[in-house]
């Protein structure tokens, strides 16, 4: 059983019990190991089955005996008992927007909802409204969901690379507004976590009230809600949710740092808040035996009470980090500003949109003082591809162009090789010992066992002309899971040999993952950050390698091209 199918059955048994009305932490705890899980480097099916899942984070015995039962006999008792309880179908009515779990229980106890059918039957009759709290506005709400959904498909979290610009968009606009004090993309978004449910604004005003109907009027906002002075909510053209909070300007910090924090993040914090006599949230920090609260304008100051350095947003996964900062022990995460070039891209040679020397100007104009130009090898799976000869005339073009350059830039004549299925490549060594650097990934034959994918790749790590690996699950995040490889055993490998692994800056891949991105450079793999640029355009994607790079918790001696070309080329296990 795979990862995601097991990841699944967690979700599905979370939200069974927040149905039957469990304690929050209960469900919190069972949709967080539902994301560990999926994320896992390695087999968790194999790893329950000999008693080692509880050394996954988050993962206890109880929850280790669950996957066993969900193994061996295709379901989890305590979520069959629940299912007897409520219709399958009712889980379905949980996923619709704006509904959830709780709404989704009173609709079943009050008017017998028990699917997305009868959720509309009950909306068109405008029996909806008549149930306490929920009104007309929220059966209109549901309406409208239905309707999408049905023109849509189901509902799902979108890559950051579609709800970021919309968010920094929305959020530069409200800026430039006369009544706007401060304002700030909060949520996974801040985070820059690889997909997005919706977008988060925090904002103080002058004239509150003025700044939510400018959002509301906003050309993006295809669907608006009522603005007011605590904020305003739309859906943009795109389907996109925006939820905009105005706050008094005492309380932004407390605010923004509520809403940047995942859940997890959230509940260790108000877990030490307690510990110290002290109940945090939204509205501020009080003290439990006197009841004064402390309302921060910056959320450094949050932090600063509850006795912690200040955590960086793309940290606050409840990931460890509290701890590190309660010792003083968080790491000083890369920058953006730190890489001096950029190692895998392509030209129109083979599926590149732009030419050698456009690729370079882009490049130099970014700041950077080398960039490896990596076309696709002789048996690339999908596209063009280089024959040797070309790849030849190109090694030519490059140095040809390093000659006029004189050392302020330079470029690297280089290929992305496929790692054919018995882990060879498909150039002869002696092509590959002409080029300056040689990324290899697998483009073919997809779908090995996991014990033959890892051979392969560790073969590929094994040869010395090989410099790093490309993409390394080949994963495309909600569109194809990644490889069935283990991960740890490649880590080790890459490590011994002195092979860089990439993380993809390709905002479909951010591949390596921040899990196993961490895993690696704990293992003392050098990690390179990698935009896999197809155009002068997407050089831009290093934003997203970057924010895996930061969320894997990596500083900048851990990533390679942060170093001068010379520094670099020591890494790697060939000579430079």
């Amino acid at each position: 059983m795979r990862n995601a199918e097991i990841a699944a059955a967690m979700t599905e048994l979370a939200t069974l019990y927040e149905l039957d009305g469990a304690v929050l932490y209960r469900v919190l705890a069972y949709r967080e190991a539902a994301r560990v899980i999926e994320q896992s480097p390695v087999s968790v099916a194999d790893l329950a089955r000999e008693g080692r899942a509880t050394e996954l984070p988050g993962i206890g015995a109880t929850l280790q005996g669950k996957i066993v039962d969900l193994v061996e006999t295709g379901e989890i008792p305590a979520a069959a008992k629940l299912k007897a309880r409520f219709p399958a179908s009712l889980v379905e009515v949980t996923r619709l927007p704006g509904v959830g779990a709780k709404t989704a229980r009173r609709l079943y106890d009050e008017l017998d909802v028990t699917s997305l059918d009868d959720l509309r039957a009950a909306a068109e009759g405008e029996r909806i409204q008549a149930v306490k709290g929920l009104g007309a506005k929220f059966e209109a709400t549901v309406l409208g969901a239905l309707d999408r959904l049905g023109e849509q498909g189901a509902p799902g979290r979108l890559l950051l690379s579609k709800v970021l610009p919309v968010a920094e968009q929305l959020a530069a606009a409200l800026a430039e507004h006369p009544a706007c004090d401060r304002v700030a993309i909060a949520g996974s978004a801040r985070r820059r976590a690889e997909t997005c449910k919706d977008i988060d604004l925090i904002a103080t005003a002058t004239d509150p009230a003025a700044l939510a109907t400018a959002l509301v009027e906003h050309p993006l906002a295809a669907q608006a809600g009522s603005g007011g002075e605590s904020g305003a909510r739309i859906v943009t053209f795109d389907g996109i949710s925006v939820d905009l909070r105005i706050v008094p300007p005492q309380a932004y910090g407390n605010l923004l740092q509520h809403f940047t924090g995942s859940a997890e993040h959230n509940i260790e914090l108000r877990e030490r808040a307690v510990r110290a006599g002290l109940s945090v949230s939204e509205h501020g920090i009080s003290e439990v035996e006197t009841g004064k609260v402390e309302r921060y304008a910056r959320e450094e100051q949050v932090y600063e009470r509850l006795g912690l350095a200040y955590i960086e947003p793309e940290l606050r996964e409840g990931n460890g980090e509290i701890a590190a900062a309660a010792a003083g022990e968080l790491p000083e995460l890369v920058e953006i500003s730190d890489l001096r070039g950029d190692l895998h891209c392509h030209t129109t040679l083979s599926d590149g949109r732009n030419s050698l020397a456009e690729m370079a100007e882009a490049a130099r104009e970014r700041g950077y003082s080398y960039l490896a130009i990596t076309d696709h090898s002789a048996s690339h799976g999908f596209g063009d591809h280089v024959e040797p000869d070309a790849l030849r005339a190109r090694i030519e073009e490059v140095a040809a162009y390093n000659a006029v350059s004189k050392g302020r830039f330079r470029l690297l004549a280089g290929s992305e090789v496929n790692i054919l299925a018995d882990g060879s490549l498909d150039y002869e060594d002696e092509l590959l010992e002409a080029l300056d650097w040689v990324v290899a990934s697998v483009h073919t034959s997809f779908r090995m066992s996991g014990e033959r994918m890892t051979e392969r790749v560790i073969a590929a790590i094994e040869n010395p002309l090989v410099d790093c690996i490309g993409h390394l699950t080949g994963r495309l995040i909600g569109r194809r899971e990644p490889y069935d490889l283990d991960v740890e055993a490649i880590a080790e490998a890459a490590a011994a040999n002195r092979t860089l692994i990439e993380i993809n800056g390709n905002p479909n891949r951010r591949d390596l993952s921040e899990r196993n991105a961490r895993l690696a450079a704990e293992a003392g793999v050098a990690i390179c950050v990698n935009t896999d640029a197809h155009g002068v355009d997407t050089l831009s994607n290093m934003t997203y390698g970057i924010a895996t790079a930061r969320r894997a918790w990596l500083g900048k001696r851990q990533v390679a091209n942060t170093r001068t070309l010379n520094a670099l080329l020591k890494l790697r296990g060939r000579r430079p």
